[in-house]
């Protein structure tokens, strides 16, 4: 099954995980290109989006899977014209076949923005690393089954913390992205919890790449 790597930027990060599917499914239909479907009394379009964004992330490095009825058509075809049919703010950036396994993603890339109208707080970043190099840090994670508290640190494999500007401190950290997986809005939700002072006045999330168990870039 071809397997496709796009973005979600700017006015998309409003789109939600179904939304965009849907987004999908009308850009293939726009541009011609007849998705198979699913078998049962319910069939459905052959296509999936792999580890659900929250709304409001940007990202670099989603996939997409999907499986075309007819005649094969080439990769740099089928890209072209979906392309063309996708909405401002996703892109495919290659389409490729043999894609590995989704069980095997297990890391991400995740950039945090903190930003302060009035200028980031005396040492903010100080504050921060230690924060981040605790033995533990739980805060609330909502699921399926209501509310839950977890512990996020076992889940932060790296972190840099660093001022882009006066206003801005960025928060890059490589996390466990499946069983269990943290959002990096849980980042922000332990600063606000145990650091109020540096509450940000907004922050944006952005996924940078995804990886294997051995840490190798995951296609």
């Amino acid at each position: 099954m071809p397997r496709a790597l796009f973005e979600k930027t700017g006015n998309a990060v409003c789109i939600s995980h179904l939304d965009l599917m849907r987004v999908f499914q009308r850009a293939f239909k726009r541009a011609g290109l007849l998705l198979t479907h699913t078998q049962g009394f319910s069939p459905r379009p052959s296509v999936s989006i792999a580890l659900p964004m929250s709304v409001g992330v940007e990202s670099h490095c989603e996939l997409l899977d999907f499986d075309l009825e007819g005649e094969q058509i080439s990769w740099e075809e089928i890209m072209s014209q979906l392309n063309d049919a996708l909405i401002d703010g996703v892109r495919i950036l290659s389409i490729y076949d043999s894609g590995d396994k989704i069980k095997n993603i297990a890391f991400l890339d995740a950039s945090v923005y903190l930003e302060y109208d009035n200028g980031i707080p005396k040492n903010g970043d100080n504050d921060l690393k230690e924060l981040f190099s605790q033995p533990s840090l739980t805060v609330e994670k909502r699921g399926k089954n209501g509310v839950t508290k977890q512990d996020i640190i076992p889940l932060i494999c790296s972190m840099q913390i660093k001022e882009l500007d006066e206003h801005t401190l960025c928060l890059d950290a490589r996390i466990c992205c499946q069983n269990p997986a943290l959002n990096p809005m849980q980042i922000t939700a332990a600063i606000e919890e145990y650091l109020p002072n540096l509450k940000p006045d907004f922050a944006r999330y952005c996924r940078n790449e995804i990886y294997r168990f051995d840490e190798t870039i995951f296609r």
